[in-house]
């Protein structure tokens, strides 16, 4: 599936064709494809019983797939078994994802979502990464320190409204859309997160040099 994004006519054409042609780029480097549909494939590791199911069922809700597990360790198992099952499946050049999104809890009994995160991100650096914390300092300098970069990060405690605005993108759609893009046909795309991040930050990018 390719699909070009659509500008108001004020937009210089020039600048059109040069966002279309790295939107292009970002469907074969990122296998555009990949998801057939809008439902987000989630692992939930949260070990409060109560708040993984308002969780789970908040985002079932809105269509979406979800599995909980209420410790790192279980949470590893899922994980690894579902990687191995997408490279079994599917082209590793593709880079299909076997989740849309981890959602981890900072801290976790037998084994605590930093190590999680890092173990998921050696054998899969593109997995989008969401922890869910208490604790948003200690666990930004840990993320940092510990995987070498900034992950998503929630404060504790947060709503089921929030938990769906950013499995769904809604910060990024919304600034996309300030960038006079239809988001429509963004959506239209299936797009992934990942995909999704890379074009607002093109954007963005040519915006600033238009401004000087």
């Amino acid at each position: 599936m390719v699909c070009l994004i659509f500008f108001p006519s004020s937009f210089p054409k020039e600048e059109q064709k040069c966002i279309n042609q790295r939107y292009l780029a970002l469907g074969e480097t990122f296998h555009m494809g990949s998801r057939q549909t809008s439902v987000v494939k989630i692992l939930i590791a949260e070990d409060d019983k109560d708040t993984a199911l308002l969780f789970k069922m908040a985002l079932e809700k809105r269509g979406h797939r979800v599995i909980t597990a209420q410790n790192g360790e279980d949470c590893l198992k899922i994980y690894q078994e579902e990687l191995q099952n997408i490279r079994l499946k599917t082209d590793l050049s593709e880079r299909v994802q076997p989740f849309d999104a981890v959602i981890l809890d900072y801290k976790m009994p037998r084994i605590n979502g930093m190590e999680v995160a890092k173990e998921i991100l050696a054998v899969n650096p593109h997995q989008r990464i969401v922890f869910a914390s208490a604790y948003v300092k200690e666990t930004l300098v840990d993320s940092i320190k510990q995987l070498n970069q900034v992950v998503e990060l929630m404060q504790k405690p947060f709503g089921e409204n929030a938990l769906i605005d950013t499995i769904e993108d809604k910060g990024i759609y919304s600034e996309l859309q300030k960038l006079n893009v239809n988001v429509n046909d963004v959506m239209a795309a299936n797009l992934r997160h990942e995909q999704i991040r890379e074009l607002l930050d093109i954007l963005r990018n040519l915006q600033k040099r238009r401004t000087f």
